[in-house]
């Protein structure tokens, strides 16, 4: 398959088994808020804990448990930036964020749910040892915690209110964090199932983090808000300084096309194995979303 047909090939592999963890909550509007927050979406991180795992000869079979817990992490995140205590955003993949089309209680509960159903998944004794789901889910933890993703939001939402704007290695320090953590994680849960070195998929996902948030600095400016599904703009509304308003556009682009350069590099030792992971490297920075 190519990598347009993979990533859309896992996503709905990862649906399914978001789905299937949902299915027999009870009916109330915490749980509906659940699965309306677990819908649609590019999928990147599940994709590549199924493609890391893959590369390595672990099947999807085996590996999808990781890449629905760390969905499910992820929309929790995007649930809780969505509030108004956080980014106030009332649109999220072209729909009502979840505090718009429900509350905001509701939505912090749904949020708090997403984030411990990820480590449910994560005990899957499909998931190898236990020793193996131990590393898993001590590694998640630090990655979506004060050490990384929400350390990284913290920063973002300090900055708001900062005297000066941040610098440049500012900026890459808390996106290391905020959107970079996850992806790093993503990358390296395929090695940790098939007890393989994960420095390679590492160094791989920290340059495709930062090219990550670089691209999605400049939809920011270019992008169409239709095809985002989501308010563009924000940050220079709140003269936050970004990627691009501290490189420029055309700068921003091609340390974006470096960092992927970067990414692809760190591939060479998998050899044609890593087609698809030098694939969705590059489609981070191609991407309309």
């Amino acid at each position: 398959m190519t990598f347009p047909q993979t990533l859309a090939s896992d996503a709905r592999l990862i649906q399914a088994r978001l789905d299937a963890a949902l299915a027999d909550k009870a009916d109330q509007p915490v749980i509906h808020a659940m699965r309306y927050a677990v819908q649609g979406g590019k999928r990147l991180r599940g994709f590549l804990v199924l493609e890391s795992a893959r590369m390595l000869g672990v099947a999807s079979e085996t590996a999808i448990a990781a890449a629905a817990a760390v969905e499910s992490l992820h929309a929790y995140s995007l649930i809780h930036d969505d509030l108004p205590a956080m980014d106030n955003d009332d649109l999220r993949r072209g729909l009502p964020t979840l505090h718009i089309k429900w509350d905001e209680a509701t939505a912090i509960l749904a949020g708090d749910a997403l984030q411990t159903l990820a480590f449910e998944l994560l005990a899957d004794p499909a998931l190898g040892s236990a020793e193996t789901r131990i590393a898993l889910i001590a590694s998640l933890a630090k990655a979506s915690g004060a050490e990384g993703m929400v350390l990284g939001q913290a920063l973002d939402i300090a900055a708001e209110t900062a005297a000066t704007p941040l610098t440049l290695p500012q900026i890459t320090a808390l996106q290391a964090g905020k959107t970079g953590a996850l992806i790093r994680w993503s990358a390296e849960a395929g090695a940790i199932i098939a007890h393989a070195d994960p420095a390679p998929l590492r160094a791989y996902a920290t340059a495709l983090g930062l090219a990550f948030q670089i691209a999605d600095d400049i939809l920011d400016v270019t992008g169409d808000a239709t095809k985002a599904g989501k308010r563009l703009q924000k940050d220079a509304e709140a003269g936050k300084a970004t990627f691009v308003s501290l490189l420029g556009l055309d700068a921003a682009r091609a340390r974006a096309a470096e960092l992927v350069a970067q990414a692809e590099s760190h591939l060479q030792p998998y050899g044609a194995a890593a087609t698809n992971l030098i694939a969705a490297a590059r489609f981070a920075i191609s991407r309309e979303t």
